[in-house]
């Protein structure tokens, strides 16, 4: 049966549930092999049961359409009624979904699903706090590439489900040119020539970013002009006595002066993320919402 929601969330763009069930199959066989070896030898095989999922911490719920998936594909006789919607808030406590169906299956299912919701839950809570910070600023939360190594769909759509903005899905949809692409193409001048003379003899139509660490970079780039984004990296800088110097990205963000899409990176934080906002930067992007996720506390149980 299909699962009941009170609102559903949009898929984004970038996934569909064909290239999802492909997904769940792969991690269904990674955690389940040849059998649940366990549930087989313990759980008779016509037995019924009923789960609550429960939010055991406050956050960002995500990933109930992942969840709903990854049921139906192990058995399409699973029911799922969720009580929250993907993207919603919750407090400890709350019981966000029921689960129906044979024993066995939810058994099965049940460390997979919660894998991927706890993750996907800690991501988006974390996106959401950070756009919260930043909201009096009008300024966006994007994501990166450090995402876990098959999980980059799911991640980027937690960023999402938190209020935060996907910047590029991979090396393939946008050029952007770090610190390393600038020294092996001869400079700035050169790596930005030569993005253009790519696209143009491709006939590709992609934006242009480019790194800059100093305001001779940004200087430089300005001069040579072409580019979307002007990444403004570690220009929000740590003095030893512990304080944030923002001030070169105060004045990268002023010599740029609205020319160029701007977005910082470096040294963002909790702490630090409204004081970078407050120099009027566009954007201001996080590894960490990806790359150090602290999942958010779930379950899953059963009752007969």
């Amino acid at each position: 049966m299909p699962a009941e929601m009170t609102t559903s969330a949009a898929w984004p763009p970038y996934l569909d549930e064909a290239t999802l069930d492909t997904l769940i199959r792969q991690w269904l066989a990674e955690d389940i092999g040849p059998g649940d070896v366990t549930t087989e030898a313990t759980v008779p095989l016509n037995r019924q049961a009923r789960g609550l999922f429960l939010a055991k911490a406050s956050g960002i719920i995500a990933g109930l359409q992942v969840a709903t998936r990854v049921f139906q594909i192990v058995d399409p006789h699973v029911h799922l009624t969720w009580h929250q919607a993907d993207g919603s808030r919750v407090t400890a406590g709350t019981i966000f979904g029921t689960v129906e169906g044979p024993a066995r299956s939810l058994l099965m299912a049940e460390r997979l699903v919660l894998n991927l919701m706890q993750r996907m839950s800690g991501i988006a809570t974390a996106t959401y706090h950070l756009v919260e910070r930043v909201r009096p600023y009008g300024t966006k939360v994007l994501d990166t590439r450090k995402t876990a190594p098959g999980l980059r769909l799911l991640d980027k759509w937690a960023v999402r489900l938190g209020g935060g903005t996907n910047h590029r899905l991979g090396l393939y949809d946008m050029i952007l040119i770090k610190d390393n692409h600038i020294v092996a193409a001869g400079g700035i001048r050169e790596a930005i020539e030569a993005a253009h003379r790519y696209c143009a003899q491709r006939q590709l139509t992609l934006p242009i970013e480019i790194e800059a660490q100093s305001l001779e970079d940004v200087d430089a780039i300005l001069t040579t002009g072409g580019v979307d984004w002007i990444l403004l990296d570690n220009f929000a800088r740590r003095l030893p006595d512990g304080t944030l110097d923002v001030e070169p990205l105060r004045k990268a963000v002023q010599r740029i002066d609205g020319r160029f899409h701007t977005e910082a990176s470096g040294n963002i934080t909790l702490e630090t993320a409204a004081a970078i906002a407050a120099t009027g930067v566009e954007a201001i992007s996080s590894g960490a919402l990806t790359h150090s996720v602290r999942a958010l506390d779930l379950s899953l149980e059963l009752t007969l």
